[in-house]
C-alpha cells in the first residue's frame, strides 16, 4: 500500500469520523453524564466494530452482509433499545454534585456491548468503506499486509478523533458544578443519546 493511498484514506476517514454521528453522539453523552474514567471499553468496541466493517469491505463481503441482513437488523435494534435505556437512566440520574453521589462505573462488558451494537448496527459505516476504497485502491489486489496497513491507519485516525471528543466532553463536564447544571447536562445527554438511537433506527 503506497503512502499516498494511506494518506488519502486517512484524510477521508478523518473527515467522516470527525463529523458527529450516532456513535459520537452516544460517546459524548456517555462522557458528559458519567465521566471518561471507564469509557475505554465503549471506545474499544467502536474501534473493533469499525475494523470489522473495513475488513468486510476489503474482502468484498457487502453482498454476503446482505445475505445475513436479519442478523444485522437484530444487532441494530439491540443497539437502539440499549441506547434508549441509557437515555432513560440519564434523564432520571441524581443531581447531587458531591463526589460520593457520582454514578458508579458501568461494567466494562456492558459498555463494550453498547459500543459494539452502536457500531455494527450502523451499516452506513460499511457503505462508507465500500464507496471509498474502490476509488483509491484495487480491492482485488489487496494483500494481507495491505489490509493490515489500512486497519492500522484506521485505528490511528479513530483513536485520535474519538479521544479528542472524549477530551472535549470531559472539559465541558468540569463546568457542571451546580445541581441545576448537572440536571440540564443529564437531560441534554439523555436527549442526545435518544437522538443517536433514533438516527440508527431510521437507517
Amino acid at each position: 500500500m503506497s503512502l499516498t493511498t494511506l494518506v488519502i484514506f486517512a484524510g477521508a476517514l478523518m473527515m467522516a469520523a470527525g463529523s458527529p454521528g450516532p456513535s459520537i453522539a452516544a460517546l459524548v453523552a456517555r462522557v458528559l453524564s458519567r465521566g471518561a474514567r471507564d469509557v475505554l471499553p465503549f471506545l474499544a468496541a467502536m474501534w473493533i466494530g469499525e475494523g470489522i466493517w473495513l475488513t468486510c469491505a476489503v474482502l468484498g463481503l457487502a453482498a454476503i452482509a446482505e445475505t445475513f441482513y436479519a442478523a444485522f437488523v437484530a444487532i441494530k435494534w439491540l443497539g437502539v433499545l440499549y441506547l434508549l435505556y441509557l437515555a432513560w437512566k440519564m434523564w432520571f440520574a441524581p443531581v447531587d454534585t458531591g463526589e460520593a453521589a457520582l454514578p458508579e462505573a458501568r461494567s466494562g462488558a456492558k459498555l463494550f456491548f453498547a459500543g459494539m451494537t452502536v457500531t455494527l448496527g450502523n451499516p452506513k459505516i460499511m457503505m462508507f468503506y465500500v464507496a471509498l476504497l474502490p476509488a483509491i485502491i484495487d480491492l482485488g489486489a489487496v494483500t494481507l499486509t495491505g489490509w493490515a496497513e489500512l486497519v492500522v491507519t484506521m485505528f490511528v485516525v479513530l483513536v485520535a478523533i474519538d479521544l479528542a471528543w472524549v477530551f472535549l466532553a470531559s472539559r465541558a463536564r468540569r463546568f457542571l458544578r451546580s445541581p441545576r447544571a448537572v440536571r440540564i447536562a443529564n437531560r441534554v445527554s439523555a436527549g442526545t443519546m435518544a437522538g443517536a438511537a433514533a438516527a440508527i433506527a431510521t437507517r
